[in-house]
């Protein structure tokens, strides 16, 4: 029955798809960042918090897009939860706050409960930072259930062992040069009209649209599938932050992880123009061989590259086929982006780019 639907339903869904909700719209997107970015600044703390930003010892880990799911053939968390749950215990005893910032359930193809009792270690992970007070969790598009279901502090509580408050972003506020500067932290689906909107089209495409779409096995708006998608959400993602007095922006929702607004493949096309220029061989040949094995994760690039400035982070995501994760650490007077690799016997923490907040802040980051 369900190939037979397939068959038939796919090409008129795609169609409803295309004409009423699957294009983003760059106003649409900037709009709703703003509103939510000054929401939190106003003190309406249901939309979020601001957190503290101190810039030589506050220590942040910010992952996304784990998309927990049922541990089944199509769970992408499943091969990544080993990773995950050592970053988490590392992360814990050197006194990180963690910030979930959303897609971290995937409730869009499974129910709560089996997400929930087929996640118990990822979920004592979190707990830890849970118990003690240092762990902010957002929501994405796949997990809008934690904003919409009446009961979602009851499921919280079963997770976690105490209710937790859900927010749609988060600010951290340092003061830098005698002024307020800002962090703003979201998932980056605002803007999206399948996945953000009024309540009841919020509510419409967590508990309808999207279940009709698991059924029929049809994804017709998901940035993390779609090159076309991706380079829109990144591009608009951008143009926001740099408009004038708008902060620092740090995302997830794609799983393309982006440093200072550049993907990682997009600053080793940088670094092979400035070793060009130089002569520099040894160089050359090293950033040919890593851009080449890097085009098999990331193939957009940017055709302004050589000229964005650092504004735009992305953490990536917590389920690369391959069991990897990557995410953006903010500690010691730094901000990183990372990656969590299994070795023979262990998780290894790599840093893939690094920058002292001052320069970042500053805007002076090459």
């Amino acid at each position: 029955m369900r190939r037979f639907l397939q068959k038939l339903l796919t090409k008129p869904t795609l169609w409803l798809a295309n004409k009423f909700s699957s294009s983003p719209d760059m106003q649409r997107v900037h709009t709703a960042l703003s509103k939510l970015f000054e929401a939190i600044l106003k003190g309406e703390t249901k939309k979020g918090p601001v957190l503290p930003l101190n810039m030589s010892t506050s220590r942040y880990i910010i992952f996304s897009d784990q998309h927990k799911g049922a541990k089944d053939g199509s769970d992408d968390f499943r091969n990544a939860e080993t990773n995950y749950v050592q970053a988490l215990n590392h992360y814990y005893k050197e006194g990180f706050h963690f910030i979930a910032l959303g897609d971290c359930e995937e409730l869009w193809e499974n129910l709560i409960w089996s997400v929930m009792s087929k996640n118990k270690p990822s979920e004592e992970a979190e707990k830890q930072f849970v118990t003690a007070q240092r762990f902010t969790k957002v929501y994405g598009n796949h997990d809008l259930f934690w904003h919409n279901d009446p009961f979602s502090p009851f499921y919280l509580k079963s997770m976690y062992g105490e209710s937790i408050p859900v927010y749609e972003g988060v600010v951290l506020q340092t003061n830098f040069e005698g002024k307020d500067t800002n962090l703003f932290l979201t998932h980056g689906h605002q803007g999206d009209g399948q996945s953000d909107g009024n309540p009841f089209s919020a509510w419409f495409v967590s508990r309808v649209w999207a279940p009709f779409q698991s059924f029929l096995n049809i994804n017709p708006n998901t940035p993390a599938y779609q090159k076309e998608m991706k380079s829109a959400h990144n591009r608009f993602m951008y143009e926001w932050s740099k408009l004038e007095n708008n902060p620092v922006l740090i995302t997830g929702h794609t799983h393309q992880p982006v440093f200072a607004s550049l993907t990682h493949l997009e600053r080793l096309y940088k670094q092979l123009i400035a070793a060009e220029k130089e002569n520099d061989e040894a160089i050359i040949g090293k950033l040919k061989s890593e851009i080449q094995f890097r085009r098999q994760e990331y193939e957009y690039v940017a055709a302004n590259y050589m000229h964005m400035k650092p504004f735009y982070f992305n953490t990536g995501c917590c389920c690369f086929s391959d069991g990897d994760i990557t995410g953006i650490e903010i500690a010691d007077g730094f901000i990183r982006l990372i990656k969590w690799k299994q070795t023979t016997n262990t998780s290894e923490r790599m840093v893939l780019e690094e920058m002292e907040l001052s320069e970042l802040l500053l805007g002076e980051f090459k």
